[in-house]
């Protein structure tokens, strides 16, 4: 089992910034990715950006986000974070935590309980 807490949403003007923080535990040993995805209310729940535990670490964002979002670990902390910048109201989402896990028989998706993002004048 892998836990996820989110933190560090709130109500920002455009063109603001933000950070978001994930805090990870339990059983990390098969956790191979983590990510922030976000929901709008009657919208499904799209990537924003992903990050590869191993394999150097690489990430992927969405088109939307780059440029403007990046995500960092901390593995001593066991923490993933989201740098936002230039944010804008269209980036109004419930964001949340996801991390992609796996013990070589079956794959496992956690989710974290997510984080409002609201970005207004």
């Amino acid at each position: 089992q892998v836990q996820l807490v989110e933190s560090g949403g709130g109500l920002v003007q455009p063109g603001g910034s933000l950070n978001l923080s994930c805090a990870a535990s339990g059983i990390m040993s098969g956790v191979y990715a983590m990510g922030w995805y976000r929901q709008v209310p009657g919208e499904q729940r799209e990537l924003v950006a992903r990050m590869r535990v191993n394999h150097g670490g690489s990430t992927n964002y969405a088109d939307s986000v780059k440029g403007r979002f990046t995500i960092s670990r901390d593995n001593a902390k066991k923490t993933v974070y989201l740098h936002m910048n230039s944010l804008k109201p269209e980036d109004t989402a419930v964001y949340y935590c996801n991390a992609d896990h796996s013990d070589g028989l079956q794959q496992t998706t956690y989710w974290g309980q997510g984080t409002q993002v609201t970005v207004s004048s």
